[in-house]
C-alpha cells in the first residue's frame, strides 16, 4: 500500500530519520509512539506531501486516498452548519445534488424528455455514490462524536477549537481514505466519544495511523507499534501494551549483548596496551587493533523511562475532613448543572471525576474551589491549603518571566537543581529553562502551571485536565508525582490508564446528581457494564463487587481436574509451536511485500498480497484458539484452588 524506503529527513542541522523503512499494508492499525521531538507528527506531514524527503522515497498507489487530523485545522472557521461542514465529505455527492436540483428547476416550466433522461441518470448516479444517506451517516458520526440533534444546525463559528475538531474529525471519517492519519485525536474528546472512536476505528476498513498519548485508547486500536527512535522506525506486532513487554525484552538482550561486546573490547585494550611494545606479540597487537576498529558497536540501551526526581512537602497536616458540600444546586439561568449534591471530601482520598463534556465537572471543580458561588453549604476543612490547575490558571502566569524564573517566584524555596529537575520531567531541558513565558504555546504554559501547582505546599489539589498536552513519558511522571503525594486530590480526566493508576474513588454526574463508585476506575467501568446489562440497579454508593466462596473439589473431581488441566496445556505448547511457525512465514510475506520490485509487477505484487493474507488468517485463527484454551487454563486452576 504504502512503502517507506530509507527515508532521510533533516530540520536544519538536526537529523530526525535516516534510512528509516515501513510498510504500510491495507487494514493496518499503526500507533507511532516515541518521546516528543522524535518526528512523529512529522512523520504523518511526510506521507501527505507537506514535507519532502532528503533523501530515499515514500511509494503509494495512485488510487491511494488519505485523510489527515491535525492541529492546523482549529483555524478554520465558517458560518456552516457543522452538519454542512461534515457533508463537505461528499463533495461529488453534493455537486450532483445541485444539478439535480438545477434540472428539476427547469422541468418546473419546460418539461421535456431530455430533461427526464438528464435526470433519471443524474439520480442513478447519486443513487451510485449513496447519496440519499449521505446526511444520516453524518448525523450519525457527528452524534457518536458527543453533538446532540439540535446542535447539529448551529454555525461552526458558535463552537470552541476543541468542539470545532470534532467536526473535522466527522468530516475526514466520512471520507472514509484508504489509510486514515490521526495527530492526537482524543485530545478533545470526552471518554464517552474516545469509546465511539475505538469501536468505529477498529472496524475502519481501511489502514490508520494513530499518533496518541492515550495508551488505552492505543490498546484498543491498533494492532502493530511503530517507535520512532534512534532516527529509525522500529517495528512491534503488537498493540502497545505488547510493545512495552516486547521492548523490555528486547532491551535486555541489547543489554546483554552490549555488555559482553564491552568486555571483549576492554580485554582486547588490555591485550594491546600490554603486547604492542614486544616484538613476539606486536604482530597479534596489530590484529586485534585492526579487529577493534572493523568491530560494529551495539550501543548501550538508552534509559527513556522518566522518574520522579521531586517531592511534595506540606507546612501543616490538615484535619480528617478536608471539605463538605451539603445540598448544593448550580444552574445558569435555566439550564439546571446539578442539584442537590452532597460531598464529604476526607484526607487521602484521591478522586477522579469522570463522564461526558457538558454535565458540569468543571463547574464542579470550581465550586469545591470556592470560585462559583451556588445554592447550598460548603465548608472547608481545618488547615485545608488548596491549589487549583485548569486551563483558566495559565492566565496567572507571568509573560515576561522566564520558565525558572516563574518557577523560583512560586515561593516552594526549592533550589534551582530541583527545579530544573520537576522541569525536565515536563520536557523543559537545559536552556528552554530560559525561554519566555510569552512565548511559550498553549501547551507549553499548560506544563508550567501544572508544574507550578505541583511544586506547591497544597494539602489538597485540584487538578482538571492535567494530562493534556504531556507526552507518555510526562503523564507517567505525574502518575508516580501523585502515588507519592500524602495529601488529597480530586482530578477531572479522561485518560483511563492515568485515571486506573491514580483514583481510588470514581465520581460521575448522572440525573444532574453527583454520584460515587468506591474503587478503581476499572473495577468502576465493570460495574457500569454490569449495571447497563441488568445485573444490578443503580445506587449512589455501591461497593465493590465481591466473589463468593466456591466449594472446594473433591479427591476424585481434583484428579480429573489435573489431568484435564495437563492436556489443555500440551495443547497449547502445540498451539504455541504452529503460531510461532506461521510468524516466521508472516515475517517472510511482509519482507516480500517491502520489497520495490514486488510492486513493481502487478502479478506478483497481486500474489504476495493473497499469500500474505492466507498466512495472517490462519495465524488469527491459531491465536484465537489459543486465548480460548488460556481461559480453559484460568478457569481450570480457579476450580483447583
Amino acid at each position: 500500500m504504502i512503502s517507506i524506503n530509507n527515508l532521510n529527513f533533516h530540520f536544519g542541522s538536526r537529523t530526525l530519520y535516516e534510512d528509516a523503512n515501513l510498510h504500510i499494508k491495507p487494514k493496518d492499525k499503526i500507533g507511532l509512539v516515541g518521546l516528543n521531538g522524535t518526528g512523529k507528527s512529522t512523520l504523518l506531514r511526510l506521507l501527505v506531501g507537506e514535507y519532502r524527503p532528503d533523501g530515499g522515497s515514500i511509494q503509494m498507489g495512485r488510487e491511494i486516498t488519505l485523510g489527515f487530523l491535525n492541529q492546523d485545522l482549529l483555524s478554520y472557521d465558517t458560518h456552516e452548519s457543522i452538519l454542512n461542514v461534515a457533508m463537505q465529505a461528499f463533495e461529488e455527492a453534493i455537486q450532483l445534488q445541485h444539478k439535480i436540483d438545477e434540472v428539476l428547476h427547469q422541468m418546473e416550466t419546460d418539461y421535456q424528455d431530455e430533461h427526464i433522461d438528464k435526470l433519471a441518470k443524474l439520480q442513478e448516479q447519486f443513487e451510485a455514490l449513496d447519496g440519499y444517506n449521505m446526511q444520516i451517516k453524518a448525523e450519525e458520526i457527528l452524534e457518536g462524536l458527543g453533538f446532540t440533534t439540535q446542535e447539529l444546525q448551529q454555525p461552526l463559528k458558535t463552537f470552541s477549537g476543541g468542539w470545532r475538531m470534532r467536526v473535522m474529525l466527522a468530516k475526514i471519517l466520512l471520507q472514509k481514505p484508504s489509510l486514515l492519519l490521526l495527530d492526537e485525536p482524543t485530545n478533545h474528546l470526552d471518554l464517552p466519544s474516545i469509546k465511539w472512536l475505538e469501536t468505529y476505528l477498529s472496524a475502519y476498513e481501511g489502514a490508520v495511523v494513530i499518533v496518541s498519548h492515550d495508551r488505552e485508547f492505543l490498546d484498543k486500536t491498533i494492532n502493530t507499534t511503530v517507535e520512532v527512535s534512534g532516527q529509525k522506525l522500529n517495528v512491534y506486532a503488537g498493540n502497545y501494551s505488547f510493545y512495552l513487554e516486547e521492548k523490555e525484552l528486547r532491551n535486555e538482550i541489547q543489554k546483554g549483548a552490549y555488555e559482553n561486546q564491552q568486555q571483549q573490547i576492554k580485554q582486547a585494550e588490555q591485550f594491546i596496551a600490554r603486547f604492542k611494545a614486544k616484538a613476539t606479540k606486536a604482530k597479534q597487537a596489530q590484529s586485534r587493533m585492526k579487529a577493534l576498529e572493523k568491530m560494529e558497536r551495539i550501543e548501550d540501551v538508552a534509559g527513556d523511562a522518566p522518574v520522579v526526581n521531586f517531592k511534595f512537602q506540606f507546612t501543616v497536616q490538615p484535619g480528617r475532613n478536608i471539605l463538605r458540600l451539603e445540598n448544593v444546586s448550580k444552574s445558569y439561568g435555566e439550564k439546571l448543572i446539578f442539584k442537590n449534591t452532597n460531598v464529604n471530601i476526607e484526607r487521602g482520598d484521591k478522586i477522579a471525576l469522570i463522564g461526558a463534556n457538558g454535565k458540569g465537572k468543571s463547574t464542579l471543580m470550581r465550586v469545591i474551589a470556592g470560585d462559583e458561588p451556588v445554592k447550598g453549604e460548603r465548608q472547608l476543612g481545618h488547615n485545608v491549603i488548596m491549589a487549583f490547575y485548569a486551563q483558566h490558571q495559565l492566565e496567572s502566569l507571568h509573560v515576561e518571566n522566564e520558565i525558572l524564573q516563574e518557577m523560583v517566584q512560586a515561593g516552594s524555596r526549592r533550589t534551582e537543581m530541583e527545579l530544573r529537575g520537576v522541569l525536565g520531567s515536563f520536557l523543559f531541558t537545559g536552556d528552554t529553562v530560559f525561554k519566555k513565558i510569552k512565548v511559550l504555546s498553549g501547551g507549553e504554559k499548560s506544563r508550567v502551571a501544572l508544574a507550578k501547582t505541583l511544586i506547591s505546599e497544597a494539602n489538597f489539589l485540584l487538578l482538571d485536565e492535567p494530562t493534556n498536552h504531556l507526552d507518555m513519558q510526562s503523564v507517567n511522571i505525574l502518575i508516580q508525582a501523585l502515588e507519592q503525594y500524602e495529601g488529597t486530590f480530586v482530578v477531572i480526566s479522561h485518560d483511563r490508564y492515568f485515571v486506573e493508576n491514580v483514583a481510588n474513588k470514581i465520581w460521575y454526574i448522572e440525573d444532574y446528581e453527583l454520584k460515587e463508585y468506591p474503587g478503581t476506575y476499572h473495577e468502576y467501568e465493570y460495574w457500569m457494564e454490569q449495571r447497563e446489562k441488568g445485573v444490578r440497579k443503580p445506587t449512589s454508593q455501591v461497593a465493590t463487587p465481591k466473589t463468593q466462596a466456591k466449594p472446594k473439589p473433591t479427591a476424585s473431581q481434583q484428579q480429573e481436574l489435573e489431568q484435564e488441566l495437563k492436556r489443555v496445556n500440551q495443547k497449547i505448547k502445540q498451539i504455541e509451536g504452529l503460531v510461532n511457525e506461521l510468524e516466521g512465514k508472516l515475517k517472510n510475506c511482509e519482507n516480500k511485500l517491502a520489497l520495490p520490485s514486488t510492486y513493481a509487477d502487478p502479478n506478483a505484487l497481486h500474489e504476495a498480497t493473497q499469500q500474505f493474507n492466507k498466512v495472517k488468517a490462519q495465524l488469527d485463527k491459531e491465536q484465537s484458539v489459543w486465548e480460548q484454551l488460556m481461559e480453559q487454563v484460568d478457569e481450570l486452576e480457579n476450580q483447583l484452588k
